[in-house]
């Protein structure tokens, strides 16, 4: 008998009274469970609901998945963040066209071999949508583990959630898989939550749950202090000539890769240096305010950002054509931004001072109002 299977029989009766309705559980189509898979990656259920729902319908399949075009995608993903995950789903799609006729292969190993998936996605992925005995292992799973066994390892580590992944192998249900997996995530979600403290009360583990008897709840999991993150300093630029506002489209490759931004300058710069840099790429400034400071925190990197909105002259080569570009600058409508043009979050705090609304989130709320 393996040490983890006492935790088996409890949190499949606890799943099935308590298991909430979500969209790509209800209809657990391969390429649905593994679009939710990647939406949900550090991102919460309810604010993914709406993204799945437009993504699943403006791209019903793999197919169309794969011959999206680029701007297509990166709009449809606009507000989830790290947009390589959407352009590694496409190559994934591509290969699944090419190689498999447009249906994901029912194989764990060949699930992994796809650009973008992990263990964690391809065990989903294979265990949900195929029956296959494997783990689905990701940071819930590792929370509630390492909390009922009282492991302080350092859950970060890849070593952990190997070890884990072997725990798992041995105790999945060959007939209940997916369940068991989903289990596992959903108790993670709502008992054992990632920030806050967990709803023990409610926990099928409670009785024999070690980090509550030992009083390490608040220990564990463990994780090993990060290193710091780079501090970058910027200067967040609005320029309006007229009713249009600039933007310019970010290096292929880097941070940020390929999406649309408003216009910077690198350093906290003052007003006098705004209007100069503008004059050289030959703007007339006719008015400029200051706006408040932002902050975006990435992986590794956070921007501290100081922003102004510059009004100026509007210039007949912009006017005439709102596409014409100018240092690699575009003039553009905002609602031409809200339809076509995906804009990072990292301008979330500047998109107010020209209308523009990011991601589908805004959507919704105009939606309930």
């Amino acid at each position: 008998m393996s040490k983890l299977e006492y935790i088996v029989e409890p949190l499949l009766i606890w799943y099935e009274q308590n298991l909430r309705t979500l969209p790509w559980r209800d209809e657990p189509e391969p390429y649905r469970v593994w679009v939710s898979e990647i939406m949900l990656q550090q991102t919460r259920v309810e604010a993914v609901k709406p993204y799945f729902k437009r993504f699943l319908e403006a791209l019903p399949t793999i197919r169309h998945l794969a011959e999206a075009k680029e701007d297509e995608l990166l709009k449809l993903w606009e507000g989830l963040g790290y947009y390589n995950r959407v352009r590694n789903m496409q190559k994934a799609a591509k290969i699944v066209v090419e190689t498999y006729g447009g249906k994901m292969p029912a194989d764990y190993e060949l699930l992994l071999n796809l650009p973008g998936i992990g263990s964690y996605t391809a065990g989903a992925v294979a265990s949900i949508s195929y029956g296959i005995a494997v783990p689905a292992v990701d940071g819930n799973v590792l929370r509630v583990l390492s909390r009922v066994t009282g492991d302080e390892s350092d859950v970060l580590h890849p070593a952990t959630k190997r070890k884990y992944e072997g725990l798992l192998k041995e105790i999945i249900p060959k007939d209940r898989a997916g369940m068991f997996n989903q289990a596992l995530m959903e108790l993670g979600a709502i008992v054992c939550v990632p920030n806050g403290e967990p709803k023990c009360t409610g926990c099928p583990w409670e009785t024999f749950c070690r980090a509550k008897a030992e009083e390490l709840l608040d220990v564990i999991p463990r994780k090993a202090k990060k290193k710091p993150r780079k501090t970058e300093e910027k200067t967040i630029l609005i320029i309006r000539p007229g009713n249009f506002v600039i933007i310019q489209k970010r290096p292929e490759k880097g941070l940020l890769a390929g999406l649309y931004e408003f216009p910077s300058m690198e350093g906290k710069r003052e007003e006098k240096e705004v209007l100069a840099y503008l004059e050289t790429l030959g703007y007339r400034p006719i008015h400029i305010k200051r706006l408040e400071d932002a902050k975006h925190i990435f992986s590794h990197i956070e921007w501290h950002m100081t922003g102004y909105a510059v009004k100026v002259e509007e210039m007949d080569f912009m006017c005439s054509n709102p596409g014409n570009r100018a240092e690699g600058h575009m003039s553009v409508l905002p609602e031409e931004i809200n339809q076509t043009y995906a804009i990072p979050a990292a301008f979330e705090t500047y998109c107010k001072y020209v209308d523009i609304k990011l991601g589908i989130q805004e959507e919704m709320k105009r939606k309930v109002k």
